[in-house]
């Protein structure tokens, strides 16, 4: 995988965020940050570049679990063109909002983990997207007692967690 440059990327993203916020009405402020390591696992692949807004409407953003941030990444990797395993080498982020949801998924990771060795039963969380489900992968990596798969396609798919003694279809 290649490295992003902040300075290849910059004379392409910044004109098109400003013109797309503008034509958007947002009242939205970027700037293009270097990424760093993921303090809690350094082997998760950390983003190159961050795009981190700023401004009145930063809430619109992160509504019905940032959806429009979501939306406005994706809109700039398809702007960019990047290839596929380029494309977590740039992520969006808002108040701090990708942090908190890792700790978040890393939180449901460990409470369906110990859930799983408890009763034994495998358990299917909901779907998500590749990058959150290699977050539950990683928190869960060193967790003995369970084993986790990615089951399904496109947007239905999701992590199942099993216990690592038992091999069965998850619940319904």
């Amino acid at each position: 995988m290649t490295l992003l440059e902040i300075e290849t990327v910059r004379p392409r993203l910044e004109p098109f965020l400003r013109h797309l916020l503008e034509r958007a009405g947002l009242q939205l402020k970027f700037r293009l940050a270097a990424g760093s390591p993921d303090p809690h696992d350094p082997s998760l692949a950390s983003p190159d570049v961050v795009v981190e807004f700023s401004g009145p409407d930063t809430d619109l953003l992160l509504q019905r679990g940032g959806e429009l941030l979501a939306a406005l990444e994706y809109l700039s990797l398809r702007f960019l063109r990047l290839q596929p395993e380029e494309r977590v080498r740039l992520a969006f982020d808002c108040q701090d909002y990708k942090s908190l949801r890792l700790e978040e998924l890393r939180l449901t990771a460990l409470i369906a983990a110990e859930k799983v060795a408890r009763t034994g039963m495998p358990l299917a969380l909901d779907p998500m997207e590749a990058r959150d489900r290699r977050v539950i992968h990683f928190a869960l990596k060193e967790y003995p007692s369970v084993r986790t798969e990615s089951q399904g396609y496109g947007p239905h798919r999701k992590v199942v967690i099993f216990s690592a003694e038992k091999k069965s279809e998850p619940r319904p």
